[in-house]
C-alpha cells in the first residue's frame, strides 16, 4: 500500500488566494481547534470530518488537516476514503505529499477515538468506481474536477494492525 504522487496540473483554482498567507496557519489550527472542541458533531454538507494527522514531507513535524471523509465500499468500519481536491487546485494539498512520503505513518481522529492508518491511492476501475460514490454524495467535487486538469487523488486510509 502507498500514496502514487500524481502529476501536478496546470490549470486550477488560487486556494485561498483572498487570504493573507500569515493569515493561514491561524485559519488551520482554528479548523483543528473547532473539531477538537465539537468533534463528531461537526460535519461537512452530508458527510462527517476527521482530523488527520501526517509527518511533513519536508520538515518532518507532525501536521493536522481535518476533511471529509466517505464511506469505503463495500463499507468496512476500518477504512476511510478522503479526497485530495483542494478546491480544485492546481496544486496537491500538502497533507496528500505527506501522505506520498509517509503513508504508513498517519494517524486519524474520527468519531472521537484515534486509529493509526496507512494511506493507499486508489487507481483505475477501483479509483472511478469510488469517484462516482464520492460526487453522487457530495456534487461539488465535480465542479473541482472541472476546474483543474491534474486528476484528482481519492486515498484510502486503513486502520493497521497494532
Amino acid at each position: 500500500m502507498s500514496v502514487r504522487l500524481t502529476p501536478r496540473g496546470t490549470r486550477g483554482t488560487k486556494m485561498f488566494s483572498s487570504i493573507p498567507a500569515w493569515l493561514l496557519p491561524v485559519f488551520r489550527a482554528g479548523n483543528v481547534g473547532f473539531y477538537r472542541l465539537l468533534g463528531r458533531r461537526m460535519r461537512t454538507p452530508g458527510r462527517g470530518l476527521l482530523l488527520l494527522t501526517t509527518t511533513g514531507a519536508r520538515t518532518g513535524k507532525r501536521r493536522q488537516t481535518t476533511l471529509g471523509w466517505f464511506a469505503d465500499e463495500p463499507a468496512r468500519a476500518d477504512a476511510w476514503l478522503i479526497v485530495a481536491s483542494a478546491s480544485g487546485s492546481a496544486a496537491h494539498p500538502a497533507w496528500y505529499v505527506n501522505l506520498a512520503h509517509h503513508s504508513r505513518d498517519a494517524i486519524i481522529d474520527v468519531g472521537g477515538r484515534e486509529v493509526a492508518v496507512e494511506a493507499a491511492s486508489l487507481d483505475g476501475l477501483e479509483r472511478e468506481r469510488a469517484w462516482a460514490r464520492i460526487v453522487a454524495a457530495a456534487p461539488g467535487y465535480a465542479k473541482y474536477a472541472l476546474q483543474t486538469d491534474r486528476e484528482i487523488p481519492v486515498v484510502r486510509l486503513t486502520r493497521t494492525k497494532v
